[in-house]
């Protein structure tokens, strides 16, 4: 749903001032927006592009004395406004099991009917592979929409995890399980589908049935730390890892290798953000993903390297993110009210705010994405892979979903 360009902003009161006043920058703003304090006529990611292109710095003295009376005059001084009450808050030590679950919950069980009316029928939350023309007419579900993009996106997965009839493949963070059941119903492969989400264990576990694949999925409700498996032909963990946290991703990737068979094969699909900050800003850190941490591409690699795997390939998908994002953006716009009626507007606002500023982080290269394919070698430090990649990147997809490749 295209959004006229003309931007008007608008201060319902001094309270939107007041948040700024007490929290400037781009908390405060946030905390403006998502209350229904401040808002925006027109293009929200095309406010939030000048916002970013035109900087913010801090007043000096003089500027503040002299902004002292036109505070006072618009309402903008008084005391401190209290967060809005979709702003995260846990407790405890960080990346424990229980903030752990309890950073995951606030995000993941949100609604899985909120999530539906944003994703597409796959339920994948996560960048897809657009592989079509662009759509003239601009038809997110048309034959180069969402759904074809992330079809695209698990066929990939897939093909590079070289998965077949009976392999076994473990889907860390599966979420409503796109991977998981695809890999189930088009490859054949048994899976141990892994989440902390209550919300998304259920989802899958249903879809699983209703598709007939139940006999073939295990959705274990647990930590990846407590896993009982070992000998898996593959392991998937598609933008999970920005969850595990810096002091802890060492071991998340010596845990990948212990999941793994010999000539097994492991697939991360993770954001990447320079060492500016990696929690992705105040805003996200607050609302979307407590306690969330991106690094340097380099810096996951080199922990998959030292947890003695070896990098086949790496492929940087940042420029499909922004496609995927607005897909999602218009599903919101198009289905605005359900999803206020489902969440309350304050959060629908949260979310608003969230996929307008996400599009334009991975549009001017301040996020990425990579997909980095790895494999645990056996004794003699054989990968078992051919010497190239075009067996997966350059071969057949299946051309009728519900048979075996």
């Amino acid at each position: 749903m295209a959004l006229p360009t003309r931007r008007r902003w608008s201060c319902a009161h001094g309270r939107a001032l007041r948040q700024l006043v007490w929290q400037p920058g781009e908390l405060g703003l946030a905390r403006a927006y998502v209350s229904g304090d401040l808002d925006i006529e027109g293009d929200l990611t095309d406010a939030l592009r000048s916002i970013w292109t035109a900087g913010a710095t801090r007043p000096g003295p003089r500027r503040l004395v002299g902004a002292v009376a036109p505070m006072v005059r618009l309402g903008a001084l008084g005391r401190r406004p209290s967060p809005p009450a979709s702003e995260a808050r846990l407790g405890g030590a960080l990346h424990t099991r229980e903030r752990d679950r309890a950073a995951i919950s606030h995000h993941y069980d949100l609604s899985n009917e909120f999530y539906e009316l944003l994703l597409d029928d796959s339920m994948a939350y996560s960048c897809g592979y657009w592989t079509n023309a662009d759509n003239s007419d601009g038809d997110s579900d048309g034959p180069g929409g969402l759904p074809a993009a992330q079809r695209a996106k698990l066929d990939l997965v897939c093909r590079k995890l070289a998965l077949t009839q009976g392999a076994h493949l473990v889907d860390i963070g599966c979420g409503w399980g796109s991977l998981t059941l695809h890999a189930a119903q088009h490859y054949g492969a048994r899976v141990t589908a892994v989440t902390l989400s209550s919300e998304q264990r259920d989802f899958v576990t249903a879809r699983a049935a209703d598709r007939g694949v139940a006999d073939h999925v295990d959705v274990s409700l647990t930590h990846y730390r407590d896993l009982d498996v070992t000998s898996a032909d593959a392991v998937a963990t598609i933008e999970m890892g920005e969850h595990v946290g810096s002091a802890e991703y060492a071991h998340f990737a010596t845990t990948i290798h212990s999941l793994l068979r010999p000539r097994g094969r492991a697939l991360v699909q993770q954001m990447s953000r320079r060492n500016v900050a990696p929690g992705g800003g105040a805003f996200i850190e607050s609302y979307i993903a407590p306690d969330m941490h991106m690094k340097p591409l380099h810096e996951t690699i080199s922990h998959l390297e030292e947890a003695r795997l070896e990098i086949r390939h790496v492929e940087a998908m940042r420029k499909h993110y922004p496609r995927t994002v607005a897909a999602w953006a218009e599903n919101l716009e198009r289905r605005w009210r359900d999803a206020v009626d489902l969440v309350g507007e304050q959060v629908a606002r949260v979310w608003r705010l969230y996929l307008a500023g996400g599009a334009l982080s991975f549009e001017q290269n301040r996020m990425g994405v990579d997909q980095v394919l790895a494999v645990r070698p056996d004794e003699h430090g054989d990968s078992g892979m051919p010497a190239t990649p075009a067996e997966w990147a350059h071969g057949q997809w299946p051309q009728s979903h519900g048979q075996q490749p």
